[in-house]
Protein backbone atom coordinates (compact mmCIF):
# COMPACT_ATOMS: atom_id res chain seq x y z
CA UNK A 1 0.00 0.00 0.00
CA UNK A 2 1.49 3.46 -0.95
CA UNK A 3 2.40 5.57 2.40
CA UNK A 4 0.00 8.07 1.73
CA UNK A 5 -2.90 6.30 1.33
CA UNK A 6 -1.75 4.00 4.79
CA UNK A 7 -1.68 7.22 6.72
CA UNK A 8 -5.12 8.11 5.27
CA UNK A 9 -6.63 4.88 5.70
CA UNK A 10 -5.29 4.04 9.81
CA UNK A 11 -7.26 7.21 11.10
CA UNK A 12 -10.32 6.07 9.44
CA UNK A 13 -10.16 2.76 10.35
CA UNK A 14 -9.83 4.10 13.83
CA UNK A 15 -12.84 6.36 13.82
CA UNK A 16 -14.81 3.93 12.47
CA UNK A 17 -13.72 1.09 14.88
CA UNK A 18 -14.32 3.74 17.87
CA UNK A 19 -17.66 4.28 16.36
CA UNK A 20 -19.05 0.97 16.22
CA UNK A 21 -17.62 0.44 19.70
CA UNK A 22 -19.64 3.67 20.53
CA UNK A 23 -22.72 2.35 19.02
CA UNK A 24 -22.27 -1.25 20.94
CA UNK A 25 -22.34 0.32 24.22
CA UNK A 26 -25.46 2.57 23.84
CA UNK A 27 -27.35 -0.36 22.44
CA UNK A 28 -26.17 -2.23 25.43
CA UNK A 29 -28.57 -2.13 28.80
CA UNK A 30 -27.32 -0.59 32.16
CA UNK A 31 -28.06 -3.71 33.43
CA UNK A 32 -29.16 -7.43 32.98
CA UNK A 33 -32.14 -6.37 35.26
CA UNK A 34 -33.02 -3.91 32.74
CA UNK A 35 -34.90 -4.08 29.33
CA UNK A 36 -32.76 -2.14 26.40
CA UNK A 37 -33.64 1.17 26.17
CA UNK A 38 -35.31 1.56 29.71
CA UNK A 39 -33.65 2.90 32.85
CA UNK A 40 -36.77 4.48 34.95
CA UNK A 41 -40.28 5.31 35.18
CA UNK A 42 -41.55 8.25 34.81
CA UNK A 43 -42.27 10.68 37.63
CA UNK A 44 -46.01 10.64 37.25
CA UNK A 45 -46.65 7.14 36.28
CA UNK A 46 -48.63 4.62 38.32
CA UNK A 47 -47.83 1.57 39.65
CA UNK A 48 -50.17 -1.28 40.90
CA UNK A 49 -48.44 -4.10 42.63
CA UNK A 50 -50.25 -7.50 42.15
CA UNK A 51 -50.91 -9.95 44.98
CA UNK A 52 -47.99 -12.33 44.99
CA UNK A 53 -48.48 -15.38 43.68
CA UNK A 54 -47.13 -17.73 46.38
CA UNK A 55 -47.68 -21.09 48.28
CA UNK A 56 -45.74 -22.41 50.77
CA UNK A 57 -44.70 -26.41 51.52
CA UNK A 58 -43.94 -28.71 54.43
CA UNK A 59 -41.37 -31.29 53.86
CA UNK A 60 -41.45 -34.46 55.17
CA UNK A 61 -38.83 -37.05 56.89
CA UNK A 62 -39.63 -38.86 53.09
CA UNK A 63 -38.91 -35.56 50.76
CA UNK A 64 -42.30 -35.25 50.12
CA UNK A 65 -43.71 -31.89 49.47
CA UNK A 66 -46.90 -30.86 51.15
CA UNK A 67 -48.68 -27.33 50.96
CA UNK A 68 -49.61 -25.71 53.85
CA UNK A 69 -52.80 -22.93 53.80
CA UNK A 70 -52.37 -21.65 56.74
CA UNK A 71 -48.61 -20.76 56.35
CA UNK A 72 -49.60 -19.36 52.71
CA UNK A 73 -51.74 -17.13 53.65
CA UNK A 74 -49.82 -15.62 56.86
CA UNK A 75 -47.12 -15.26 54.16
CA UNK A 76 -49.60 -13.37 51.59
CA UNK A 77 -49.94 -10.49 54.64
CA UNK A 78 -46.52 -10.78 55.52
CA UNK A 79 -45.49 -9.60 51.80
CA UNK A 80 -48.07 -7.30 51.66
CA UNK A 81 -46.88 -5.65 54.33
CA UNK A 82 -43.43 -5.27 53.09
CA UNK A 83 -44.02 -3.90 50.09
CA UNK A 84 -46.58 -1.42 52.18
CA UNK A 85 -43.08 -0.25 53.88
CA UNK A 86 -41.90 -0.13 50.21
CA UNK A 87 -42.91 3.36 49.05
CA UNK A 88 -39.96 4.78 48.74
CA UNK A 89 -37.88 2.11 46.54
CA UNK A 90 -41.47 1.85 44.23
CA UNK A 91 -42.89 5.65 44.54
CA UNK A 92 -46.39 6.53 46.29
CA UNK A 93 -48.64 6.57 43.10
CA UNK A 94 -49.29 3.00 44.10
CA UNK A 95 -52.11 1.07 44.78
CA UNK A 96 -52.30 -3.19 45.38
CA UNK A 97 -54.52 -6.17 44.38
CA UNK A 98 -55.45 -8.21 46.92
CA UNK A 99 -55.16 -12.13 46.19
CA UNK A 100 -59.18 -11.59 45.63
CA UNK A 101 -59.35 -9.13 43.29
CA UNK A 102 -56.95 -11.49 41.47
CA UNK A 103 -58.69 -14.13 40.87
CA UNK A 104 -59.86 -12.49 37.74
CA UNK A 105 -56.84 -11.96 36.24
CA UNK A 106 -55.48 -15.67 37.01
CA UNK A 107 -54.88 -16.36 33.59
CA UNK A 108 -52.36 -13.11 33.72
CA UNK A 109 -50.59 -14.55 36.95
CA UNK A 110 -50.62 -17.68 35.31
CA UNK A 111 -48.47 -16.14 32.12
CA UNK A 112 -46.26 -14.22 34.23
CA UNK A 113 -45.29 -17.45 35.71
CA UNK A 114 -44.84 -19.15 32.84
CA UNK A 115 -42.83 -16.00 31.36
CA UNK A 116 -40.65 -15.14 34.80
CA UNK A 117 -39.57 -19.08 34.73
CA UNK A 118 -38.28 -18.64 30.88
CA UNK A 119 -36.58 -15.52 31.89
CA UNK A 120 -34.45 -17.30 34.91
CA UNK A 121 -33.74 -20.25 32.69
CA UNK A 122 -33.03 -18.46 29.54
CA UNK A 123 -31.45 -15.32 30.46
CA UNK A 124 -30.14 -15.09 33.95
CA UNK A 125 -29.65 -18.87 33.63
CA UNK A 126 -27.12 -21.34 31.53
CA UNK A 127 -29.25 -21.94 28.53
CA UNK A 128 -28.93 -18.85 26.48
CA UNK A 129 -30.99 -18.04 23.85
CA UNK A 130 -29.48 -16.83 20.49
CA UNK A 131 -32.38 -14.69 18.90
CA UNK A 132 -32.32 -12.66 22.53
CA UNK A 133 -28.61 -11.93 22.20
CA UNK A 134 -28.37 -11.62 26.15
CA UNK A 135 -30.98 -8.61 26.19
CA UNK A 136 -34.44 -8.72 28.87
CA UNK A 137 -37.00 -8.94 25.82
CA UNK A 138 -39.72 -10.47 26.90
CA UNK A 139 -43.39 -9.49 26.91
CA UNK A 140 -46.69 -10.75 28.34
CA UNK A 141 -48.73 -8.93 24.96
CA UNK A 142 -51.90 -7.56 24.99
CA UNK A 143 -52.99 -9.70 27.81
CA UNK A 144 -52.23 -7.13 30.49
CA UNK A 145 -54.66 -4.95 28.66
CA UNK A 146 -57.81 -6.10 31.38
CA UNK A 147 -55.43 -5.21 34.67
CA UNK A 148 -54.61 -1.93 32.92
CA UNK A 149 -58.70 -1.10 32.37
CA UNK A 150 -59.03 -2.44 35.78
CA UNK A 151 -56.27 -0.56 37.69
CA UNK A 152 -55.25 2.65 35.36
CA UNK A 153 -52.21 2.07 36.31
CA UNK A 154 -48.85 2.19 33.76
CA UNK A 155 -47.22 -0.51 35.51
CA UNK A 156 -47.61 -3.87 37.25
CA UNK A 157 -44.99 -5.46 39.41
CA UNK A 158 -45.16 -9.08 39.60
CA UNK A 159 -43.83 -11.24 42.28
CA UNK A 160 -43.85 -15.76 42.20
CA UNK A 161 -42.45 -16.98 45.39
CA UNK A 162 -42.40 -20.68 46.50
CA UNK A 163 -41.21 -21.33 49.91
CA UNK A 164 -40.86 -24.59 51.52
CA UNK A 165 -39.20 -26.01 54.87
CA UNK A 166 -38.51 -29.23 56.68
CA UNK A 167 -40.47 -31.02 58.95
CA UNK A 168 -39.22 -31.90 62.38
CA UNK A 169 -39.25 -35.46 61.10
CA UNK A 170 -36.94 -33.84 58.08
CA UNK A 171 -34.98 -31.99 60.08
CA UNK A 172 -33.85 -35.48 62.54
CA UNK A 173 -33.39 -37.24 59.12
CA UNK A 174 -31.13 -34.81 57.98
CA UNK A 175 -28.89 -34.98 60.83
CA UNK A 176 -28.89 -39.03 60.94
CA UNK A 177 -27.51 -39.06 56.93
CA UNK A 178 -25.24 -35.89 57.98
CA UNK A 179 -23.98 -38.13 60.68
CA UNK A 180 -22.69 -40.47 57.95
CA UNK A 181 -21.34 -38.28 55.96
CA UNK A 182 -24.60 -37.53 53.08
CA UNK A 183 -26.12 -34.49 51.91
CA UNK A 184 -29.64 -34.47 52.15
CA UNK A 185 -31.05 -31.06 51.49
CA UNK A 186 -33.73 -29.03 53.77
CA UNK A 187 -36.18 -26.17 52.43
CA UNK A 188 -35.53 -23.99 49.06
CA UNK A 189 -36.70 -19.88 48.72
CA UNK A 190 -37.16 -19.33 44.84
CA UNK A 191 -38.77 -16.38 43.38
CA UNK A 192 -39.12 -13.99 41.12
CA UNK A 193 -40.03 -10.01 41.00
CA UNK A 194 -40.95 -8.39 37.32
CA UNK A 195 -42.03 -4.65 36.48
CA UNK A 196 -44.43 -5.30 33.74
CA UNK A 197 -45.60 -1.74 31.14
CA UNK A 198 -49.06 -2.54 31.05
CA UNK A 199 -49.15 -0.28 28.10
CA UNK A 200 -46.96 -2.36 26.18
CA UNK A 201 -47.03 -5.92 28.40
CA UNK A 202 -43.47 -5.83 27.93
CA UNK A 203 -40.98 -7.02 31.21
CA UNK A 204 -39.17 -4.09 31.52
CA UNK A 205 -37.49 -5.46 34.75
CA UNK A 206 -36.78 -8.35 36.45
CA UNK A 207 -34.95 -9.69 39.10
CA UNK A 208 -34.92 -13.47 40.97
CA UNK A 209 -34.19 -15.80 43.89
CA UNK A 210 -33.01 -18.91 44.31
CA UNK A 211 -31.62 -19.96 47.86
CA UNK A 212 -31.84 -22.45 51.22
CA UNK A 213 -32.70 -19.94 53.06
CA UNK A 214 -35.62 -17.20 54.01
CA UNK A 215 -38.75 -17.55 56.11
CA UNK A 216 -42.00 -15.86 54.46
CA UNK A 217 -43.76 -16.97 57.57
CA UNK A 218 -42.25 -14.82 59.58
CA UNK A 219 -43.01 -10.79 59.06
CA UNK A 220 -38.83 -9.86 59.75
CA UNK A 221 -37.84 -12.65 57.30
CA UNK A 222 -40.38 -11.48 54.40
CA UNK A 223 -39.27 -8.10 54.64
CA UNK A 224 -35.65 -9.16 53.56
CA UNK A 225 -37.27 -11.34 50.92
CA UNK A 226 -38.67 -8.40 49.62
CA UNK A 227 -35.53 -5.76 50.12
CA UNK A 228 -33.39 -8.89 48.29
CA UNK A 229 -35.97 -9.41 45.36
CA UNK A 230 -36.32 -5.66 44.85
CA UNK A 231 -32.89 -4.78 44.65
CA UNK A 232 -32.24 -2.47 41.70
CA UNK A 233 -35.73 -1.62 41.29
CA UNK A 234 -36.21 0.92 38.93
CA UNK A 235 -37.51 4.69 40.36
CA UNK A 236 -39.60 7.65 39.18
CA UNK A 237 -37.82 10.29 37.24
Amino acid sequence: MPAFLARTTRPAVLALLLAAGAAQAQEAPSSPKLAPGFTARPAASRLVIVAPDMELYSISAGGLVEPRADWTEQAQKNLAAALARESGRLGVNTSQLTAAQMDDFSEVAALHRAVASAISIHHFGNLKLPTKSDRLDWSLGEAVAPLKAKTGADYALFTYLRDSYASTERKLTMLGMALVGAFMPGGEQRGYASLVDLNTGRVVWFSGLDRMWGDLRDGGAATETVEALLKGFPGQQ
